[in-house]
């Protein structure tokens, strides 16, 4: 078979094509090829760095500046690079080395300077393609790295069902470092044979050591809640535990809750901010510890031990607990969110719609971003007929558990 006719096979047969298409209208011929690149590329690729180049061809064509303009075609494949993987950074180089030697060869640019344009844009688009590869590499880690902080959040932090026991119940938790979306920060709320018991804490310092603090407290408070009767013994266990394994500085500030199941509520604070207790008729107060309490973990160095407060916990009561990242969040004008106020605003019958009003009006207080992590608990006892609802026939009677 001879060889094909269709193909030219010397430079000079590639300038007579070249020349034949100028002559037919071939002034615009880089614009229709730019046009198929786009076409090309437009399934993922690089819109951006394509559109660059476009507007340097474009001012070339317009201005005729010759070599003024051809070296700034090396913007496409270096801008791929910061949006794009390695094969669309190649694609826009090769898209800009021809459109150079197209218009090199258009404007008359001689041979050694059009040679040094096109040595430079392959050197950066192999430097570009090199980067890209490397910027992969680094969020491919940066994605492993969040899947293991989202496991551990769930591991750690536990979602919490909607009912728990006789209770409605929200949580909302904001980590400060968006990235690891975990913090120091802690709450937990579990049934046990003596009643719904929960916790909110806060761990002093940030990073990995409260974490694995805060991991502590959660272990022990699940397991001294399930197997001990009395509250205080619960929190005296999670004072000793902290006591062998933190540092002399180091503390949690916490509020541990109980409803032993007689219209009561059981709290112990120690060292920290106090629950806020929504009546059914809307009124806000805080519950104040009897006594002051120092943090667990201090216990030693006060002597002082903390008092159980015994709180009446009627039909469509509610009680928030929260973190210090909430209360001490600032607005431009260093001025403290008013939680209280807050809450008296968005108080409702559910606790998820109060919550998420809440935490709404948060950021945008803040800004946008908390600059500390924050939780937020609220647990709700609804009334005997909106349990006896929210069972509905055949249902689970929630009327009695709230009994």
């Amino acid at each position: 078979m001879g060889p094909r006719t269709d193909v030219p096979h010397t430079g000079e047969d590639c300038r007579r094509n070249m020349s034949q298409a100028r002559d037919h209208g071939g002034d615009h011929w880089p614009i229709r090829s730019l046009r198929r690149a786009v076409a090309q590329l437009a399934a993922g690729a690089p819109v951006l760095p394509v559109l660059i180049v476009s507007v340097i061809v474009l001012a070339d064509l317009a201005g005729g500046a010759g070599i003024t303009w051809l070296p700034m075609l090396a913007a496409g494949p270096a801008l791929a690079a910061t949006t794009n993987g390695p094969r669309g950074v190649f694609c826009v180089g090769l898209l800009a080395a021809v459109l150079a030697a197209t218009l090199g060869t258009r404007n008359g640019v001689p041979d050694g300077e059009l040679a040094a344009v096109l040595s430079a844009l392959v050197a950066v688009t192999l430097a570009s393609g090199l980067a890209s590869a490397l910027r992969g590499r680094r969020e491919r880690v940066l994605a492993a790295v969040r899947s293991v902080a989202e496991t551990a959040q769930h591991a750690l932090l536990k979602p919490v069902p909607a009912t728990v026991g006789p209770f409605q119940v929200a949580v909302r938790y904001s980590a400060a470092a968006a990235e690891a979306r975990i913090g120091g920060d802690l709450y937990a709320l579990i049934p046990t044979p003596y009643g719904v018991r929960l916790i909110v804490g806060d761990v002093r310092g940030k990073g990995l050591e409260a974490v694995g603090t805060a991991a502590l407290v959660l272990g022990v408070f699940r397991e001294a809640a399930w197997d001990e009767p009395d509250l205080l013994t619960v929190v005296d266990r999670i004072e000793r535990s902290l006591a062998r394994n933190l540092g002399s500085d180091d503390f949690v500030t916490a509020v541990v809750a109980g409803y032993p199941g007689a219209g009561e509520l059981e709290v112990v604070n120690c060292g920290h901010a106090p629950p806020l207790l929504v009546r059914a008729d809307g009124g806000v107060a805080a519950v104040e510890p009897a006594q002051p309490t120092p943090p667990l973990g201090l216990r030693a160095l006060t002597g002082h031990t903390p008092g159980l407060q015994v709180l009446p916990f009627a039909d469509g009561d509610q009680l928030l607990l929260y973190t210090d990242g909430v209360t001490e969040a600032r607005d431009r004008g260093r001025e403290f969110y008013p939680l209280d106020e807050g809450l008296a605003r968005h108080v409702s019958d559910d606790p998820a719609r109060t919550l998420g009003a809440l935490h709404d009006e948060l950021l945008a207080h803040v800004g946008g971003r908390l600059h500390d992590d924050a939780a937020l608990l609220l647990i709700r006892k609804p009334a005997l007929t909106e349990a006896a609802s929210e069972a509905g026939p055949g249902g689970r009677d929630l009327a009695s558990e709230a009994a």
